[in-house]
């Protein structure tokens, strides 16, 4: 049992014992440097519980725990917190007793384990993944790899907006300006090829709009007819007929697309367990919105639109599906929603990864899939997550004024090579493993950049400031592990023995107590799905071993001591692996 897991235990008997109070949760933390001790009991939440001043409880409480817990050595009380020194035996017993130091701290996956479905990226097929993507996919595919870690059964998925107004934008841009071009004869990314005709629509668009206003119309007037506005209309209407060349036109665009995608996502190191489109889920949506109408949960207003009134829920009307027919996104998301509850019927939750710019949106689809009948929409979660802000300002798709995916990755790799290169941290390797190391650092940096930051929280993205080899960086944390290797490498590390009764240097303790907190992180991080906790506790321990060895050699001449710290640093080695390999980031083992 962790030693957490034993003070919540003796927590809760001295609540019971003494006070007759059963109490379900205790607040346990890293002592405070400033104060002497390893960890702190919070005591003012007991005193919902049971009534006392906050330090008398605390003393009571700390002459509990010192009298029936062994590895209780002593305690000091700072008015509602309880400070625990714990022995040194407990931190060599348990460094002991890791069987399997890659797996530390993992919960294994099985049959039986929750399944949970996650939905991520789930991009547009008009243009090219640009670094509002790359926040989303780098959360969603770290949140994947934490619940696998928490012990769950992940299914990555997503959702592809393959049809709509903006779709067709595209599509009419490329047979009014593109006479016949491919991806392969403009030699780009078929992603990127496609969302160059959106950004061609646009500029066409607003020069048809300034022309109509030269004329003689107010904006509202001329906005309704603007030419190549009306064609895309017409075009999204013979879309939803299954017009043959339309669906032909959309089908070769969104192949082009398809294919950038995936090179995009191969770089990114992220893959997918299965895909969802829009054009068939929005069907399924307007069914399941007819039934609804028949049960009373949507009304039908004389202009033949549909809507579902949420006023007496504290939301507003919200439209389902339009006059003419044609489907919104709620439509398709409803109908989404159903099909994979349909196809994984196993499944105990479903999360979102979708932009704070929705959060009104999932709270009326899950409420409105609640008033259909569906018991799993209490099961539903919304990880709503902040923009990537740039120094330059906000990003336009439509405008051509996006930092697209590749172009990001790109200039992290050149960042990268230019800072190894200045600094000198690979001369003497080839050019092939250069590269790779290039890619690594810079993915590294990238993905370490953006995950170290709370969900919610907005970036301000800086990329020469993101690799760094020192400070809260991705680079910084490769490098200690790196460092770690090379005093690791002519080592054989697999269960040297050292002496139980070895006294541990101050800072051979803190490194310790923070490996200890490890499994409990990774459960923290996966109940709030915040990659942000596993980055920034692998950055403290980080600190912590760069402190440690900064002050003790570790291949010492006494053999028993320098069999233990070469075990603790191993044991660094493989928690620093295992959480940035949670972010999704790899360590190379020489930089």
């Amino acid at each position: 049992m962790l030693l957490v897991d034993r003070i919540r235990e003796s927590v809760q008997k001295f609540a019971e014992n003494q006070h007759g109070v059963q109490l379900k949760s205790v607040e346990i933390q890293p002592t405070k440097k400033e104060f002497e001790g390893d960890l702190t009991i919070v005591v003012f939440p007991l005193l919902r519980h049971i009534k006392s001043k906050p330090a008398e409880l605390a003393e009571q409480l700390g002459s509990f725990m010192a009298t029936h817990l062994d590895v209780v050595i002593s305690y000091n009380v700072i008015q509602g917190f309880l400070n625990l020194t714990i022995a040194d035996s407990h931190y060599l017993s348990f460094l002991q007793s890791i069987a399997s130091p890659s797996s530390f701290g993992m919960k294994a996956v099985s049959d039986e384990s929750q399944k949970i479905l996650i939905e991520f990226s789930s991009p547009n097929t008009n243009k090219p993944l640009h670094l509002g993507h790359v926040r989303n996919i780098l959360l969603g595919a770290s949140v994947c790899q934490l619940l696998s870690a928490a012990g769950y059964r992940v299914h990555k998925t997503q959702i592809i907006n393959d049809r709509g107004i903006h779709i067709c934008k595209s599509m009419v841009a490329w047979q009014k300006l593109g006479n016949g071009e491919t991806p392969h004869m403009a030699a780009e990314k078929g992603d990127a090829f496609v969302g160059k005709y959106y950004v061609a629509f646009d500029k066409l668009y607003k020069k048809q709009l300034a022309e109509l206003m030269a004329s003689g119309m107010d904006e509202d007037q001329a906005k309704n007819q603007v030419p190549i506005q009306i064609e895309a209309q017409e075009m999204l209407r013979d879309w939803e007929t299954e017009n043959p060349k339309v669906r032909d036109l959309w089908a070769q665009m969104n192949a082009w697309v398809y294919e950038g995608f995936a090179q995009t996502y191969k770089r990114l190191g992220v893959s997918f367990d299965s895909y969802y489109y829009e054009s068939d889920t929005y069907v399924l949506g307007k069914d399941i919105i007819v039934n609804g109408l028949q049960a009373g949960v949507f009304t039908k207003k004389e202009d033949g639109s549909v809507w579902c009134d949420l006023s007496t829920d504290g939301l507003d009307e919200k439209l389902v599906l339009r006059a003419d027919g044609t489907s919104v996104y709620m439509t398709q998301d409803i109908g989404t929603a159903v099909l994979r509850y349909k196809d994984h019927p196993d499944m105990n939750g479903m999360v979102y990864t979708v932009g704070n710019e929705q959060d009104y949106h999932f709270k009326v689809l899950f409420l409105i899939l609640k008033k259909l009948g569906y018991s799993w929409a209490s099961r539903l979660h919304h990880l709503s997550y902040g923009m990537v802000d740039l120094p330059f300002g906000k990003m336009k798709s439509r405008e051509g004024t996006v930092v697209d995916a590749d172009g990001l990755m790109q200039e992290m790799d050149d960042t990268a090579a230019a800072l190894a290169s200045s600094l000198g941290k690979l001369d003497g390797f080839d050019e092939d493993t250069k590269k790779e190391l290039y890619h690594q650092v810079g993915m590294g940096a990238l993905k370490y950049y953006i995950l170290k930051v709370d969900p919610g929280k907005r970036i301000l993205f800086n990329p020469s400031e993101s690799v760094d080899f020192n400070g809260n960086t991705g680079p910084f944390i490769q490098y200690t592990y790196a460092r770690i290797q090379s005093i690791l490498k002519n080592v054989d590390v697999l269960d040297l023995p050292f002496n139980m009764n070895i006294p541990l240097e101050p800072k051979e303790k803190e490194v310790l107590k923070w490996l200890e907190l490890y499994p409990q992180m990774i459960q923290n991080a996966a109940e709030q799905y915040s990659p942000a906790i596993v980055a920034n506790y692998v950055y403290e321990l980080v600190k912590r071993f760069n402190s440690y060895y900064q002050q003790v050699v570790i291949l010492c001449e006494d053999q028993s001591t320098r069999n233990f710290r070469v075990r603790l640093a191993s044991q660094v080695g493989c928690v620093i692996q295992s959480g940035m390999h949670i972010l999704g980031i790899s360590c190379p083992k020489q930089m």
